[in-house]
This record gives structure tokens, C-alpha cells and sequence, in this order.
């Protein structure tokens, strides 16, 4: 199991019918700063992003950057951050973040882990990964948020702290959503779209009347950041006993996250925890505690398997979090909503800018790209912490054999770290196309530079043979004029390839 990020608690809507495309709101009075005229009427802003964590920031960013205009909503005020926080930057995330030129500055805060060690027998070896960045980035989950805000905010976006959801309500052309401001009094404001991304307890997918189905999968989850006074034998790793588990990572910077688990003390969230718990988890788990002192904070959480059924009703889309939420193992929480908003940000920025052919199947892709990407991390997640959490001697025996199979097998391996990673995700090529369109596009080099530099300007990007002047697909969302023309660096390359601004192939020439 490989944990990189703190569970998140969940609670299950009310409502569990189908949605209608729209909602009910109470009569508002409407408060807005400008108006602008897109499409059809005038709107506030061309779309709503409800919700400031790292998944709403980074499509508030790339929506701001392509042009447009963005509204960011935050229910908390300015400095208030929630406790509960990833800190596992996977590779295919850190690729998404080389596109917008701030990988490396990100590398920077962290630690990057080349292996981890489960269980005591299985070390995965993330220097094989086909990437740039080939390892694990240990960094704590603000120093993700402080790039993206600072991009966000050089962007454009216009933020509206302390603002909190009410209700919402659509129609052919708008979405309209009422609000209570930083002083309690009502706001309306309007939008092309709205994003929620607001979270596991997300009121946009309140308001819609999604169901959020699923249950917990582990309670009563001790979380700490903590000093050690020795190191331990792996930097990154997780082990356990028979009825616990304990998941070390560090920083870098002297302190370390560490995740225990008892199974002999099960107890609501609410129950007090100290430091003495987690040194006897770990002690059990590991046969010392490391000398672990100084904690700067210390939590108990559970975690949920949940996941949307619908990730877009008619204007208003989901992501993160708000969609789907996922056991820690695998540390793919954040890094999956991450990616949620890089496929959907280009694809707003297409209908919006009117590049897009065929709009309603543009969105619609959305779901169906990142949908079964979701509940495949369900999958994936929930598979990993019940490994954990094995004690019977038939299923101790099962997580032996799947470490030793992992191990042994390369392909098994690497389709494991490719899922992790988020390297090996792809989605199904479009109509009339085939593989690799669908697949994640290397960073090849190329006479203009890296691919993903040149992604960097959130355009499609036709890489050509030298001689090669190649008719694009009618199916291709982009505007000839926005589109970038790259050669590749390798002579011998004689296929023309179609990059979408998310780092997919569209479309090859043969």
C-alpha cells in the first residue's frame, strides 16, 4: 500500500433520486460588480468555480489563462485552511504541472522518493516510470495550493472569500447561483457554467440532487506530523502487524506524516487522541516507535469509497473530491482531481471560445473520460488498504502473494505503478481514430523544445515530420489560429501527431 494522503470524512446527501437539470433557489437579491455578454444574455462571469482547494484552483487558473472570465468561490475565509491535506505528488500529476510551468518550482518544496517499501517485502521502483518525474514528490498540500492560487490570481480569476453556496438553479443558456457574502447578506450571480469543487461534503452536488453513494472503508485513522529521533530503515514505506498498520514519509525538512492504524481501537472521530497512541501503534507495527516527538498536529479521521454517479447535469460540472473521494492508500485523491480539472478546463475554454465543433459531445466527454478513472481508483485505493488491513491468515496469505507477484512480475509492476502514477491512464480514442489517440503523449523532444513546454500555452499542439503539412480531423476542437505547429527533433519521426492542451493524443496521421 502506498498512502500518500490523509482520508477525508463523507456524508451521503438526502437525496438519492436521478437530478433534474435544475434546482429550486429562494428568491435572492442580486448583487453583482459587472456584467458580461456571452452567448446568449448577459452573464456575471462565464463560469463559476465553487470551492478554492487545489482541484478549483487549477481549473479557475487554465480557464483565467485561455481567456476567459472566472469567478472563484471560497466558503472559507482568506488563511483558513482545512486540516485534513494530501502531501504525494504522483508523476502524471507533476506532467500536468511541467504543461503550466510549475513542476519544477514544486519539486522544490519536497522530497522526491525514487521507491517505496510495503509490507515489508515489495519495493516499487519509480525510476522505471516512463516520466520526467520519476519518483513520488513529498510536499505538504499548501505549497500546492500557493502555486496555483499565484497563477490563478496572476490569471485574472477574481475570488470571492468567505461566500458561501445556497442553492442554484439553470436554464438553456445560464446557471444562476444564490449566495450568502462574507456579511450574511444574499448575492446572485450568474455564469456559462458552474464548477463544483468544493469538496467531499460539496453543496453543488446538494444542490443538484446527486446521490454520493458508498460507505467507509477504514475508521478510527490516527494522522500526525511529527519529529523522529531516529530515521527509519525506508524513507517511504508502509508495515504492519496483524491488527495494525503504520505509513512513514518525510518531508524533508525534519518532520514526517505518519499514519496508524489499531484494529483493537475502533472509535468515533470525536474520540481524543495524543501522541502515546500513536507511538503504541507504531511500536506494534514497526517494533519501535522511532522516538517520535513534537507533534504540530495530531487528528483522527475515517475514510470513504464514494463516487458520483454523474459527473455534469446539463451547465454545472464536478470534480475532485466533490465527485468521488477514495481510501488513502495510493495518495490519489488529490492527484486525481487534479486531473479531473485539466481534462475539463480545455474543454470549457473550446465551447466557450466556440472552437468546438460538436460543444454538448465535447462536454459530455468529461464524464466519460474521467468518470471511469474515478471509479477505477476506487478499485484500486480500496484494494490497497484492504491488503492493509488483512489479519485472517487466509487473507495475510493473499497479501503475501500479491507483494510477491508484484514483485516478481514486471508487467503486473508496471501496470500497478502506471495506475498509481497516473501514467498508464487512458481514455478511449475518438470516433474515427485510433491508438495511441487516447493515451497519455511522452514529453518528446522536439526543434521548439519539450512537448510539454510547448503545452504550456494551453493550445492543442500539431507535431510534424519536417516535410509534413498534415489535414486535421473535422472532429479537432481548436481554432486554426491558436493552434501550435512543432517539428519533431528526430528526422526519422514521419507521423504527424495532435496533442490536446491536457497532454493526450487526439489524433495521429497513421
Amino acid at each position: 500500500m502506498s498512502t500518500a494522503e490523509t482520508p477525508k470524512n463523507a456524508e451521503t446527501p438526502k437525496n438519492t433520486t436521478r437530478p433534474a437539470s435544475t434546482t429550486r433557489a429562494t428568491t435572492t437579491t442580486t448583487t453583482t460588480s459587472r456584467t458580461r455578454t456571452t452567448g446568449t444574455g448577459p452573464t456575471d462571469t462565464q463560469v463559476l468555480v465553487i470551492g478554492a482547494g487545489p482541484t478549483g484552483l487549477l481549473l479557475a487558473g487554465d480557464l483565467a489563462a485561455a481567456g476567459l472570465d472566472v469567478t472563484l468561490v471560497e466558503r472559507r475565509h482568506p488563511g483558513l485552511a482545512n486540516m485534513t491535506r494530501a502531501f504525494g505528488v504522483h508523476a502524471r500529476t507533476l506532467e500536468q504541472l511541467d504543461a503550466r510551468g510549475l513542476a519544477d518550482e514544486l519539486v522544490a518544496t519536497g522530497t522526491t522518493l525514487g521507491s517505496a517499501r510495503l509490507f515489508g517485502r515489495l519495493d516499487l521502483d519509480l525510476t522505471r516510470l516512463p516520466s520526467r518525474f520519476n519518483h513520488l514528490l513529498v510536499t505538504p498540500q499548501y505549497e500546492m495550493e500557493r502555486l496555483l492560487e499565484r497563477r490563478a490570481q496572476a490569471a485574472g480569476v477574481t475570488f470571492r472569500h468567505g461566500t458561501e453556496l445556497r442553492g442554484l438553479r439553470q436554464d438553456a443558456h445560464t446557471v444562476t447561483a444564490e449566495f450568502t457574502d462574507p456579511k450574511g447578506a444574499a448575492l446572485t450571480l450568474t455564469a456559462r457554467h458552474l464548477v463544483g469543487t468544493d469538496g467531499v461534503r460539496s453543496a453543488v452536488r446538494t444542490a443538484l440532487g446527486l446521490p454520493f453513494p458508498g460507505g467507509s472503508v477504514i475508521r478510527s485513522l490516527v494522522l500526525a506530523d511529527v519529529r523522529l529521533a531516529e530515521e527509519p530503515a525506508d524513507s517511504f514505506s508502509v508495515s504492519g502487524s496483524e491488527d495494525t498498520f503504520v505509513f512513514l514519509a518525510p518531508f524533508g525538512d525534519g518532520w514526517h506524516r505518519v499514519m496508524g492504524w489499531n484494529r483493537t481501537r475502533q472509535v468515533p472521530d470525536s474520540e481524543p487522541v495524543d501522541l502515546d497512541e500513536l507511538r503504541e501503534i507504531t511500536r506494534r507495527a514497526l517494533g519501535t516507535d522511532l522516538g517520535m516527538h513534537d507533534p504540530r498536529w495530531i487528528s483522527r479521521f475515517h475514510s470513504d469509497e464514494r463516487q458520483v454517479p454523474f459527473y455534469r447535469v446539463g451547465r454545472v460540472f464536478l470534480a475532485g473530491d466533490a465527485a468521488h473521494v477514495h481510501s488513502p492508500a495510493g495518495g490519489q485523491g488529490m492527484n486525481t482531481g487534479l486531473q479531473d480539472a485539466a481534462n475539463l478546463s480545455w474543454k470549457l475554454a473550446a465551447v466557450l471560445r466556440g472552437d468546438a465543433p460538436d460543444p454538448e459531445a465535447l462536454l459530455d466527454s468529461y464524464q466519460s473520460e474521467r468518470h471511469p478513472v474515478g471509479a477505477a481508483v476506487l478499485r484500486s485505493s480500496g484494494a490497497l488498504v484492504r491488503l492493509a488491513m488483512a489479519h485472517t491468515p487466509l487473507t495475510r496469505a493473499a497479501r503475501s502473494l500479491a507483494t510477491r507477484l508484484l514483485g516478481t512480475l514486471r508487467p503486473a509492476s508496471a501496470r500497478a505503478m502506471g495506475m498509481i502514477s497516473g501514467i498508464g491512464i487512458a481514455y478511449a480514442p475518438p470516433a474515427g481514430s485510433r491508438r495511441p489517440a487516447g493515451r497519455r503523449a511522452p514529453d518528446a523532444r522536439l526543434r521548439e523544445g519539450r512537448l510539454y513546454e510547448l503545452l504550456r500555452a494551453g493550445e492543442f499542439v500539431l507535431i510534424t515530420p519536417e516535410d509534413g503539412d498534415p489535414t486535421l480531423p473535422g472532429n479537432a476542437p481548436v481554432a486554426p489560429e491558436r493552434l501550435i505547429r512543432a517539428t519533431w527533433a528526430d528526422p526519422a519521426r514521419g507521423t504527424a501527431v495532435l496533442v490536446r492542451p491536457d497532454g493526450y493524443v487526439h489524433w495521429t496521421s497513421n
